[in-house]
């Protein structure tokens, strides 16, 4: 198996360790069949892409061996944002499924025990034909069956329907929530959207809730808490946003 250093890796403290615990226990109890999940939100910059590769670390630490996928092939910033290095020609999911490559080539172990990455490749205009395939299934199988579980980083639903066609293939899926930016409408069309795929959604992570927000009894990182919930509820202050 090829190598891959992730040179950034987010210094947490307590509280926000205490947070993805949360989350990750959670994800674990929700049952050994449940092994591909596919991570979305509505819109880009909701925290997504960064509450995957923290869930990933952590099911590391617990002993679990986990493969990260970057599905994002149409706009990835998981290696530039965690300045990512490989030995030798940086090669992804869209190489393997357009065979440039085996799925070996583009299957990393990284400096963080027990998780592997696929990076996205290169940028694909158009990646639905490609996640639309067999090739794409067969991988995600052949993943599930090697590993403890697959997280798979999918693009916004609210832009883009990659994620719901992704989720077909998966087991579940989880939102991921800005607080105060998401409005009600937005996250019922991506919930039903993500229903569509006739996977279950396992729960929803609201991200970003500023500090004072909340009681101090939640769980926050660097100012802003993550709270994993298996519902949605209203924002009672008029704005029609979710919470």
């Amino acid at each position: 198996m090829r190598q891959a250093t992730i040179n950034k890796i987010e210094a947490l403290d307590y509280t926000a360790t205490e947070s993805l615990n949360t989350i990750c226990t959670n994800l674990t109890f929700a049952g050994r069949d449940l092994k591909k999940i596919v991570f979305t939100s509505n819109s880009m910059a909701e925290g997504k892409s960064f509450l995957v590769m923290e869930i990933m670390q952590n099911l590391a630490r617990r002993g679990k061996r986990v493969v990260l996928v970057d599905a994002d092939m149409r706009r990835s910033f998981l290696v530039r944002r965690h300045r990512i290095e490989t030995d030798g020609e940086l090669l992804g999911l869209a190489h393997f499924l357009v065979g440039q490559c085996s799925l070996g080539d583009c299957l990393y172990e990284t400096n963080l025990y027990g998780a592997c990455i696929i990076p996205a490749g290169r940028d694909v205009t158009n990646p639905m034909s490609l996640i639309d395939s067999e090739y794409f299934t067969s991988m995600l199988d052949d993943l599930a069956a090697n590993f403890d579980i697959v997280l798979i980083d999918a693009p916004p639903v609210g832009m883009v329907i990659d994620a719901a066609e992704i989720a077909a293939n998966c087991d579940g899926t989880v939102l991921v929530v800005e607080y105060s930016k998401t409005h009600l409408r937005e996250l019922q069309s991506c919930k039903q959207q993500m229903e569509q795929s006739g996977k279950p959604i396992l729960g929803c992570i609201l991200n970003k809730v500023k500090f004072d927000t909340i009681s101090s009894k939640k769980y926050y990182n660097k100012g802003y808490y993550h709270h994993y919930t298996s519902g949605y509820y209203k924002h009672d202050d008029g704005s029609n946003k979710s919470k």
